[in-house]
């Protein structure tokens, strides 16, 4: 997330992490911008292995899929690895227009070393979510017909992300005050919440069963005002959780990678073709997700060399979102994002007021040493130096990203362990 110290009437609302510091005065940088630092691409390899072994065993021998339907999905796979290149190519071209405009910022946690006067441009998730865009409206053409059930649903989708990337490019130039943000999902959801027509109904475990009565309990309008409240979070969530470099982008990857484990998984398993849609779509959106934040990726990881701004987040936790929401599995997804609910609680005294709370609740960076120290703002990040002592900002990190990736391992657990209930 690319992040300054604008001017601002409302600062101490501004609560998020953030990676940059000081917006600089307004100049004009030379015609012939140096480019940014080449994608790390060994990172990206090593990380695509990682993960399309098992995602592609699963889909061609452990999990029985209709030959249609793994049509569709590797269809939908080979234009994500398009994606993949295109938006690796666009970035160092849209770096060159954001820092024209001064879209860029210094980062913090290099601030006295060589590297904390390099002027980062930041906002470039508008690139990913432009590549993205654009990949869900060529893929209806493979996938849809005029008369398909599911097409109204899938551009209600594409409406809600679209919006979302429009009102985070908009907080990224403008910066919104915090409590005006916590309202931009509810808008952006609303072509979703208004074009859905699946089930308001919740599965009773088998131990509350006597307690409740019933098997199935249909919400209604609950669970719509549900679905509203999860779009706020996830998209909140991935803001706040954030001030490292590559850990926004980081922890979308990690959590995208298991959404498409659990949908393959729960189309191999299931034998109600309705059921098998509704992951299907999740699969759909989500495969685009996790390629194009690859890309994005190779330049965010440390050292970033591009800022993804609040344009990435939103854009990121919304479409995660809307693939839980349409998939059916929205209590499975806020499994997934207990990382990000921990953070969530470490904040709420000071996203409430009950604690001051400064404009950056960043570690502190010793420059002689290069470590960061854990400080007494409410956030994952300090919590874990606190705990665990002074770390580089790589590996401080890496060990967030490592317990991203525990939570949505106990998850799979908790589902297996409690599938029968």
């Amino acid at each position: 997330m690319a992040a300054r110290k604008r001017a601002s009437t409302d600062s101490s609302a501004q609560t998020k992490p953030k990676e940059t510091t000081t917006r600089p005065k307004p100049k004009e940088p030379p015609l012939t911008d140096p480019p940014i630092a080449p994608p790390k691409s060994g990172v990206i390899l090593k990380l695509t292995l990682f993960f399309s072994i098992p995602y592609f065993y699963l889909i061609f021998y452990h999990c029985k899929i209709e030959h249609e339907l793994r049509k569709s999905i590797l269809i939908n796979a080979a234009l994500s690895l398009a994606g993949f290149f295109v938006t690796v190519k666009m970035i160092p071209v849209a770096s060159r227009y954001v820092l024209r405009r001064n879209l860029f910022g210094y980062d913090i946690n290099k601030k006295g070393t060589p590297q904390g006067t390099v002027e980062v441009p930041e906002s470039l998730g508008i690139v990913v979510g432009i590549v993205f865009l654009v990949l869900g409206i060529l893929f209806q053409y493979f996938n849809f017909t005029a008369d398909s059930n599911w097409l109204v649903e899938y551009n209600a989708a594409l409406a809600s992300i679209c919006f979302m990337v429009l009102l985070g490019f908009v907080d990224d130039v403008l910066d919104v005050p915090w409590r005006v943000k916590l309202l931009l999902p509810s808008i952006a959801a609303l072509p979703l919440l208004m074009a859905y027509a699946g089930h308001t109904t919740i599965i009773i475990p088998k131990p509350l069963i006597p307690y409740v009565g019933l098997e199935v309990l249909d919400l209604g309008w609950m669970y719509k005002l549900y679905m509203g409240l999860l779009a706020v979070f996830c998209t909140n969530s991935i803001n706040i959780h954030a001030g490292l470099n590559g850990l926004e982008v980081g922890q979308t990857v990690v959590i995208a990678s298991a959404i498409l484990i659990h949908n393959i998984m729960q189309i191999g398993a299931s034998a109600d073709s309705e059921y098998k849609m509704a992951h299907a779509f999740s699969l759909y959106l989500v495969q685009p997700l996790l390629a194009t934040s690859l890309a994005l990726f190779s330049y965010n990881w440390y050292p970033s060399s591009a800022f993804v701004g609040d344009t990435y987040t939103y854009f990121a936790g919304m479409t995660m979102a809307v693939a839980g929401i349409l998939g059916h599995f929205s209590e499975t997804l806020l499994i997934f994002f207990v990382p990000q609910v921990l953070n969530f609680l470490l904040s709420l005294p000071q996203l409430a007021g009950i604690v001051p709370c400064p404009r950056h609740r960043l570690p502190r960076f010793d420059p002689g040493t290069g470590l960061l120290t854990g400080t007494n703002d409410g956030t994952l990040v300090n919590f874990f130096l606190r705990r665990f002592g002074r770390m580089t900002e790589k590996s401080i990190c890496i060990c967030l990203l490592v317990f991203q990736a525990i939570a949505c391992c106990f998850c799979f657990v908790l589902r297996f362990f409690l599938a029968g209930w």
